[in-house]
């Protein structure tokens, strides 16, 4: 039998426990392109139900990476097609308002290439990531590595902390929440401390 969700994990409990690795799949994937969808809420779903047993904690983590992965590309795909036109008329059917993209577009264009991992920790950002990153034209082979860092790590700490939460997962998630805005901002400190420093010894060796 299926362990019972905690909290608001509960209303997924149908769709996880009818379609399972399905279902974790195709709502990452399109929550990943921009669709409004519980991708977050249905990955630590996943990660209670594999530490009761109901699914395998492996299996779900590289379906949902493979997910994640697939989406942000169709996204970005979107962006490059299409590029602002499209998300002008578009945008807003799927919760993407030309206010709201614009302000994710600045903070993208502003960071670069390192704001693709860090954007999947953040609500908004992770629907958003791979059109922003094809309307600016950023290069695919650049977009495709970051965004894999980024959704390994997405997808292994809710995964992993949901597996071994399990009913108390709801709690660990608020708390972390909490928090999030200034591990993001430590991240992203980090990477920057570390673009400096390797942009500062290539000046010296030159």
């Amino acid at each position: 039998m299926s362990p019972p969700l905690p909290g608001p994990l509960a209303p997924l409990e149908p769709l996880l426990g009818h379609y399972g690795y399905w279902a974790v799949g195709a709502v990452v994937l399109v929550e990943d392109f921009g669709v409004p969808a519980p991708g977050e809420t249905i990955l630590l779903a996943a990660g209670v139900y594999a530490g009761a047993g109901r699914l395998n904690v492996v299996a779900v983590a590289v379906i949902a990476f493979a997910a994640a992965v697939a989406g942000d590309n169709i996204g970005y795909v979107i962006g490059r097609a299409g590029g602002r036109t499209l998300v002008d008329r578009w945008g807003r059917y799927v919760l993407l308002t030309p206010k709201r993209f614009a302000t994710a577009e600045r903070f993208f264009t502003r960071h670069g290439g390192k704001i693709v991992s860090v954007a999947r920790f953040v609500e908004g950002l992770r629907q958003a990531n791979g059109i922003i990153a094809g309307t600016t034209r950023m290069r695919w082979r650049r977009f495709l590595a970051f965004n894999a860092v980024g959704a390994a790590l997405w997808v292994g700490l809710w995964t992993t902390l949901a597996y071994l939460a399990g009913s108390h997962i709801t709690a660990v998630y608020d708390e972390i929440r909490r928090y999030q805005l200034y591990a993001v901002i430590a991240a992203a400190l980090v990477v920057a401390g570390f673009t400096v420093r390797h942009l500062v010894r290539r000046r010296r060796e030159r």
